[in-house]
């Protein structure tokens, strides 16, 4: 992998990681249209660059992380369904990620929902400014639904949450906050499974390391801000017409027998 792609891939992780949009599947796609190989360490970046992103949460929040301990007993709640399944499935989920058919289908049948989420989950004052240790449960069931690659960890972790009663921008923002213990482990853990593999860290790939998560924090940084200000503003709606709109044109493209491939 080149210096180019690393930073491509960063941009691509930085704008999609917090946005209901399915940061995976984005870099699926870009890879492809890069003609990225798919080797043992391209698998890997595209997990390890998660920590630019987190470290972004963690510096706007900053102050949320100096809660109680309740706040934390919530997170590791939350955080528990996907860690104990992620590890268990784990060989099926990187067989996943193999397939942009996948992708496609699953930015389409999120976008559909995105559609309607707005009516279906309608805010009221007496909602709750934080999710209960059972709602953070339910919120961490519905995160596995992530390990599907176009289905978004954001969007899911959000539709849980609003399902509990929280409102768009606590259950944005508890979204935020569930990626950091859960992309923090992935990122160890796929780390550690690459090293153990027989994997090597020579200058060159801990230079794309480095500048990937350094680009990956700064744009996520803007891509969090947005976030809270759409979801606030003017609800999923126009994420739902964008994953259709990206998953038809990777549908067309695959069955007219067009390459991904634009390098």
């Amino acid at each position: 992998m080149t210096v180019f792609e690393a930073i491509a891939l960063a941009v691509v992780e930085g704008v999609t990681e917090f946005l209901p949009v399915s940061s995976t599947g984005h870099m699926i796609i870009v890879s492809s249209w890069l003609g990225i190989a798919s080797d043992p360490f391209v698998k890997t970046y595209t997990v390890a660059i998660q920590l630019g992103a987190i470290a972004s949460v963690v510096l706007l929040y900053w102050k949320r992380f100096f809660q109680t301990i309740d706040f934390y007993v919530k997170l590791f709640i939350a955080f528990l369904p996907a860690a104990v399944i992620g590890f268990l499935l784990n060989d099926f989920i990187d067989q996943l990620l193999e397939s942009v058919l996948v992708v496609a289908i699953m930015l389409i049948l999120g976008g559909i929902v995105f559609l309607f989420i707005d009516k279906l989950f309608k805010e009221d004052k007496e909602y709750p400014q934080e999710p209960s240790n059972t709602s953070a449960l339910k919120i961490g069931f519905f995160q596995c639904l992530a390990m599907v690659p176009g289905v978004s960890r954001s969007a899911a972790t959000i539709i849980g949450g609003l399902t509990q009663k929280l409102t768009k921008k606590t259950a944005a923002e508890f979204s935020f906050f569930l990626a950091v213990p859960t992309m923090f482990a992935a990122t160890a853990y796929k780390l550690l499974k690459y090293y153990m593999a027989g994997g090597s860290f020579g200058e060159h790939e801990i230079l794309l390391l480095a500048i990937g998560n350094v680009v990956a924090f700064g744009v996520a940084l803007l891509a969090i801000k947005s976030l809270i200000y759409l979801v606030s503003k003017r609800g999923f709606k126009e994420f739902g017409y964008y994953r259709i709109a990206l998953g038809l044109i990777i549908l067309f493209l695959l069955y007219s027998g067009k390459s991904l491939t634009l390098f």
